[in-house]
């Protein structure tokens, strides 16, 4: 280094064109959405993610694929526009179960919930394989314990649920008009339920996925 070239020179941070490049290059070969933690973690000192993932979105905006926050992270997806262009993509399609969608609808309204205010909600017992077959597709995670009593373990939607269902975060989730308007809630319970949640199909607190426990395990329909 010559006496003449400043020292802060050196260590000057890259150019906010070159920072995109970076954070461009970083998410296209990522498997699973980046936080900007991360992508701070892996940019040189004196970078700022934040606004360059800024800039980056703007320059997608009407791109075939856009730059999306899923949750705390950042990833790429097709424009939501061109999803007919998929229509020739081979994909096992397997339904959920009303008990899984049931619980599964519960945890993303009512995060963080235990198990039992699950069951108190449904008016029915939850199927532990229901539970833990959820946990395996990554669409629900374990949340802090309660300070109650016995300390029950509470349940939260995942990064993993909000990429799957196209959501930034759980608040983006629809509310009863557009679930209304969609037609999910014909037939369904009262008012004064919430939407989404499932309801027992008689007035003895059953219903036809927990009737027999083998039912009770089974998280898709055949």
């Amino acid at each position: 280094m010559s006496q003449s070239e400043p020292q802060d020179a050196i260590f000057a941070p890259p150019s906010l064109a070159e920072q995109e490049r970076m954070i461009e290059a970083i998410l296209f070969a990522a498997r699973a959405p980046v936080s900007v933690r991360d992508l701070q973690a892996r940019l040189p000192h004196g970078s700022d993610p934040a606004e360059a993932l800024v800039a980056l979105r703007r320059h997608y905006d009407a791109r075939g694929v856009r730059l999306v926050r899923v949750g705390d992270g950042w990833a790429f997806r097709t424009a939501p526009d061109l999803s007919f262009l998929m229509q020739n993509e081979v994909v096992e399609r397997r339904k959920l179960s009303r008990a899984a969608m049931e619980t599964l609808a519960i945890i993303a309204y009512h995060q963080p919930t235990t198990r039992a205010e699950i069951e108190e909600i449904r008016g029915v017992t939850v199927s532990r394989g229901t539970i833990d077959q959820l946990l395996e597709l990554d669409w629900i995670k374990f949340g802090r314990r309660r300070m109650t009593p016995g300390r029950p373990v509470t349940y939260m939607v995942t990064q993993g649920f909000l990429d799957h269902f196209g959501l930034e975060t759980a608040r983006d989730l629809p509310g009863v008009h557009e679930l209304r308007a969609a037609g999910l809630l014909d037939n369904r319970p009262p008012p004064e339920f919430t939407p989404a949640l499932g309801e027992p199909a008689d007035g003895n607190g059953h219903d036809d996925d927990d009737s027999d426990a083998a039912q009770q395990e089974q998280l898709f329909e055949d």
